[in-house]
């Protein structure tokens, strides 16, 4: 270990922990600047960006707030993920292509698939498959990370996307999120009732101030954010199969709206706590409900206007085989109403 005047730390490596000892000279210091005085091979901004991410540890707890004052003593750990490559490569990962052209590319995107390349998740991405499948015919406008990228899904929902192949399908296609011309369905599988049955779900949404991991509803600082939902039907007692139209497309959307209401989706690891009227019901001891491992959320329906022709297209894709197989196990049958 190196001294220094506030704070002592191992050598920088990447992709491995770096341990901190606070010093005596640090006493008081934001956690930040003291982590910066340590390691210089990290600027005070790079850390911020750690911490906020998660990437910092005293011990067994997260450290989530840059400002925090430190004490001597005190014992951090901060983990540098692997550097992002600035152009990702292409990969031969297989893709549920739904329609194709020289403009645009639909997909079926899986559960599972990251979008996009970054920290934690350099590659196998869909970006990546892209790559390989249409090499570089994609449009730029997303940059080197991101080509052709218009909207984006959660690593753990599944359901249908729109890639742009071209800058014009790009530009036009952005215009339809933004004017809300372009319309997105998703089924999801909800703890509860919603009641009303219908209704509309509207509050920013941003950072939460506990814990910087998560999103929030907010009263400052969030961009505005709409949700309408609907029940399609109960799923046995204590669960439901509800359609969600967006009007915004902010991060978690759904996640963040159904949970501020009462009604977290299943399988969310994050917003997904059983509501209490749902505790020791025969919903919550099913098991496949119980131990369902994602966020029962699916992209089932998508429409806009073709950026070429102006064409109106829409696509559908059924529940995958896991949330189809919740929804028998909660329901005892698979039938899904018009949405």
């Amino acid at each position: 270990m190196t001294q220094l005047p506030d704070a002592t730390a191992a050598p920088l490596s990447l992709d491995e922990t770096i341990p901190v000892m606070i010093g005596p000279d640090a006493a008081g210091q934001r956690l930040d600047r003291a982590l910066a005085a340590a390691v210089p091979d990290l600027s005070r901004s790079r850390l911020q960006a750690l911490i906020a991410a998660g990437c910092v540890r005293e011990g067994e707890r997260t450290v989530e707030d840059a400002s925090v004052k430190v004490k001597p003593g005190q014992r951090f750990e901060i983990r540098v993920p692997p550097p992002v490559p600035a152009e990702p490569e292409p990969q031969a990962i297989g893709l549920d292509i739904v329609y194709e052209d020289s403009h645009l590319i639909v997909i079926d995107k899986p559960a599972g698939l990251v979008v996009h390349p970054a920290a934690g998740n350099p590659d196998g991405t869909l970006v990546n498959a892209l790559l390989a499948h249409c090499g570089a015919q994609l449009s730029g406008i997303g940059g080197v990370a991101r080509p052709g990228i218009v909207h984006r899904l959660d690593k753990e929902t599944s359901g249908l996307m729109v890639v742009a192949k071209t800058d014009a399908a790009h530009k036009a296609l952005s215009a339809q999120f933004a004017d809300r011309t372009l319309s997105r369905t998703y089924l999801a599988l909800v703890w509860g009732r919603p009641s009303p049955s219908a209704g509309t779900i509207e509050g920013a949404i941003g950072r939460d101030p506990r814990n910087r991991q998560r999103m929030a509803l907010v009263k400052a600082g969030g961009k505005p954010a709409r949700t309408h939902y609907r029940l399609l039907r109960p799923a046995g007692t204590e669960a439901s199969l509800v359609a969600c139209k967006l009007d915004t497309g902010r991060t978690h959307q759904i996640r963040v709206h159904l949970a501020s209401i009462g009604h977290p989706l299943i399988g969310d690891p994050v917003y997904g706590r059983r509501p209490r009227s749902a505790i020791g019901t025969k919903a919550a001891g099913n098991e496949t409900a119980r131990s369902f491992p994602r966020q029962a959320l699916h992209a089932a329906k998508l429409r806009f206007r073709h950026p070429a022709d102006q064409r109106e297209l829409e696509f559908t894709r059924p529940l995958p085989g896991d949330m189809r197989h919740l929804l028998v196990s909660l329901a005892g049958e698979d039938r899904i109403p018009e949405y």
